[in-house]
C-alpha cells in the first residue's frame, strides 16, 4: 500500500491506495422441471452432488419443480455454484442459467 505524502515543489504527490473487499458473489442453483428426467433420477444427482442434501429435502425439492416448474436446490458462494450447475447439468437435468444474488 502507498502512503500520502505532502508535495514538495518539483515532485509528484503520491497518493493513498485505499483497497476495499467487496463480498463474494453469490448465486442460485436452480433446476427446471422437463419431461425427460424421472423424480428418482433428480433426487439422486441432488443428494449425489449437492452436499448435505438429504433424500427426504430432495423429494420435496422434485415434488416442487413438478409443481411449480423449477426450485432453487442450492445458494452460496457463485464459484461452488457453477461446479454444481455444471454437475447437474451433466447427468442430464433441465437447468436454468445461474441466478446471481
Amino acid at each position: 500500500m502507498t502512503r500520502a505524502t505532502a508535495a514538495t515543489p518539483g515532485t509528484a504527490t503520491r497518493s493513498a491506495t485505499l483497497l476495499e473487499r467487496a463480498p463474494y458473489p453469490e448465486a442460485r442453483v436452480v433446476v427446471l422441471d422437463d419431461d425427460i428426467n424421472t423424480f428418482q433420477h433428480v433426487v439422486e444427482c441432488l443428494v449425489r452432488h449437492i452436499p448435505g442434501m438429504l433424500t427426504d429435502r430432495a423429494w420435496d425439492l422434485a415434488h416442487r419443480i413438478d409443481a411449480e416448474g423449477s426450485a432453487v436446490v442450492w445458494t452460496g458462494p457463485l464459484e461452488q455454484a457453477e461446479l454444481y450447475h455444471q454437475l447437474l447439468a451433466a447427468e442430464g437435468l433441465t437447468m436454468a442459467p445461474l441466478q446471481r444474488d
